[in-house]
């Protein structure tokens, strides 16, 4: 028999889906703090279900109160996470050896990128010596799974549940904004991808601007990431392609490895000594 979930099941969840999503709108606003009729605005809660969300943030010391502005910022507990978090996560440090190795070897423009849900966001890239290079891709630059070397990458590591989950959750975008990375005309490069260990982008985004990618995960096998290395069309030939391809998943393996290592938890002493070091904030007066 299938267990339903009850009423009060569905309604915790959706506080605590909204309360997540406050965290992440103040932390937004890290300069100079968000008021709460600019949080009512933003978040499209009303005000009493503002407040009452933001007093058990408060509680947990995930969100902070300014005493005299009555703006609402980050809590000390978000900086314990945070260096918790970054000491398991930073994807970025774990890197940039390879990165910088891959674009040295290649001549090409290496890049890192992130998952987030069902996009990528690209956080890095490293130039290399070759004077003409490609620009489909960009720091910041946040597309739906499947738009690129590297999102394209992670698109296909992913389960086939999860993939069909993303195609679907992303196909109005890809439709208007990519139509040559719609759904159909992405489904024959992830069935190549998962043969092949590597993805190949054959200028879906620009024309001239072919690229290569490969997934990364953290240790368990969730998708985190992709290498990718993008260069103009003439200098892509598939045996370039299957070359780059060795070469990222050689780096691939060793990020890893390393992401690997970074992976234990700090004991509790050294979580205390965090908590100890955060930075004092306006503490939970009463959310208005």
């Amino acid at each position: 028999m299938t267990e339903q979930k009850s009423v009060g099941d569905t309604s915790g969840a959706q506080s605590v889906d909204r309360a997540l999503a406050l965290l992440s709108l103040i932390g937004r606003h890290t300069v100079d703090g968000i008021g709460l009729a600019a949080i009512v605005e933003e978040s499209r809660l009303n005000r009493p279900t503002a407040r009452r969300l933001l007093l058990a943030l408060m509680r947990a010391r995930m969100v902070e109160q300014d005493a005299g502005s009555r703006r609402y910022a980050l809590g000390e507990e978000t900086y314990v996470l945070g260096v918790l978090a970054a000491q398991r996560f930073n994807l970025m440090d774990v890197a940039q050896d390879s990165l910088s190795d891959l674009a040295k070897q290649s001549g090409d423009t290496a890049f890192l990128s992130v998952r987030r849900d069902a996009f990528s966001v690209c956080i890095h890239k490293e130039e290399g010596a070759f004077p003409i290079r490609t620009h489909a891709l960009q720091v910041g630059y946040r597309h739906p799974l499947g738009v690129g070397a590297g999102s394209l990458a992670m698109l296909a590591a992913l389960s086939d549940e999860d993939c069909a989950e993303a195609l679907a959750r992303n196909a109005v975008q890809l439709e208007r904004d990519f139509p040559d990375c719609a759904p159909d005309r992405l489904k024959p490069l992830i069935a190549d991808t998962r043969a092949r260990g590597y993805s190949v982008n054959p200028g879906l985004v620009l024309k001239n601007s072919w690229a290569v990618g490969v997934a990364l995960h953290q240790p368990g096998g969730r998708v985190v990431g992709a290498l990718s290395i993008a260069a103009i069309d003439s200098r892509m030939d598939p045996a370039r392609q299957a070359e780059l391809g060795a070469a990222l998943t050689r780096e691939a393996a060793r990020i890893e490895a390393r992401l690997a290592k970074a992976f234990a938890l700090p004991d509790a002493k050294e979580t205390a000594a965090l908590r100890r070091s955060a930075p004092l904030g306006g503490g939970a007066a009463a959310a208005q």
